[in-house]
């Protein structure tokens, strides 16, 4: 089941910015800014208290699907995926997470957040190679170009995106003025989101 509560307290559960707010997360409005503990009654020690390997294992799950926005069955599957693979496992299990369509909106700078990114999908709002997407999921592949649409362009939530400087990673090349992008390459391990650890991941689901 998809988690539908306040994002902010899984960033207090995590003990750390996952990034799920865009902007907020910069602020001072932030939690975890302000020092707020974790959720619950154990809160304010869960975070020191030491964690078997098991624990680490589970959290680092949890940490990559909320910093993906996955639900338990969808992650798993991801995993399998690459599981399957003749790959590495952590890093294609990385690199598929790093090729969905929102999270290269997201990482491209058009979007402030991931959520943000797949709510501009999953609305018909953007373009896959000048075709109309509204699957948020989808695997981009080397020589795609997204772009927001022409009469969306102009919405409130985007008109900063379009003023920032570029921040997207190398395998991306974006057109912040335009809202449009491209992808050049594979995303390779230096260019993983750093704050998942697949080694743990790897384990947990290897029991």
């Amino acid at each position: 089941m998809k988690y539908t509560g306040p994002v902010c307290r899984l960033c207090r559960r995590e003990g750390e910015k996952l990034f799920l707010k865009g902007a907020r997360c910069e602020s001072n409005k932030c939690a975890i800014t302000k020092g707020r503990p974790g959720p619950g009654q154990h809160g304010l020690t869960s975070a020191s208290s030491k964690k078997s390997e098991y624990a680490k294992q589970m959290r680092a799950k949890q940490k990559a699907k909320r910093i993906f926005g996955l639900n338990e069955r969808a992650f798993s599957n991801y995993y399998e995926k690459a599981a399957d693979s003749q790959k590495v496992t952590g890093n294609e299990l990385l690199r598929l997470l790093e090729q969905r369509l929102d999270n290269v909106v997201y990482r491209s700078g058009i979007a402030s957040s991931r959520a943000q990114a797949r709510q501009l999908i999953g609305h018909g709002l953007c373009t896959l190679n000048g075709k109309k997407i509204d699957i948020p999921s989808i695997q981009v592949r080397v020589g795609d170009k997204f772009e927001v649409r022409d009469a969306r362009k102009k919405m409130p939530i985007l008109m900063d995106a379009s003023a920032k400087k570029p921040t997207a990673p190398r395998w991306i090349k974006v057109d912040l003025k335009n809202l449009s992008g491209e992808v050049i390459a594979q995303p390779e391990k230096d260019d993983f989101e750093k704050t998942v650890d697949s080694q743990y991941i790897i384990e947990y689901y290897s029991k």
